[in-house]
């Protein structure tokens, strides 16, 4: 069987990898891609929960400087977001040091963000984050 090209088919690509593994046909494997796609998984896997930090934090300046707009959409995003996340670091446990790392980076995009989904000015919202990483992660946690 002719080898599927990496750059005409991925989808085709990546069955006759997974399935060349199976059968330990590893010197027909594509060492130079399979490397690529493994490295770009864990890299998707740190965006993901770095995107769901970011919203969560969105959501809980939404709450906080929002109070007459709270309702059970927002409760219901910021439960979703934290499901995701414990998700991310239950299949991937060495996430849990770049979550920390990132915190502020992911608090200052909240920030600008908040801003302009609420159109408060965005000197509303506190330059450094207000809150805790294990109180925003707390299931039962909102700020006031």
């Amino acid at each position: 069987m002719a080898q599927v090209r990496y750059e005409q088919d991925f989808a085709a690509w990546t069955a006759e990898q997974s399935r060349l593994l199976r059968e330990g046909r590893l010197v027909e494997l594509d060492l130079a891609h399979l490397a690529e796609e493994i490295e770009d998984m864990g890299k998707n896997s740190q965006r993901a929960l770095l995107s769901r930090l970011q919203e969560l934090l969105l959501h809980l300046l939404k709450w906080q400087y929002q109070p007459g707009r709270r309702g059970n959409s927002w409760r219901a995003s910021i439960r979703k977001q934290r499901q995701g996340i414990e998700d991310l670091l239950e299949d991937s446990p060495s996430l849990q040091p770049r979550l920390a790392a990132a915190y502020g980076k992911c608090y200052a995009r909240a920030r600008l963000d908040a801003a302009d989904e609420t159109g408060l000015a965005l000197t509303t919202f506190a330059e450094s984050c207000p809150w805790s990483l294990d109180e925003v992660l707390d299931p039962a946690w909102l700020p006031d």
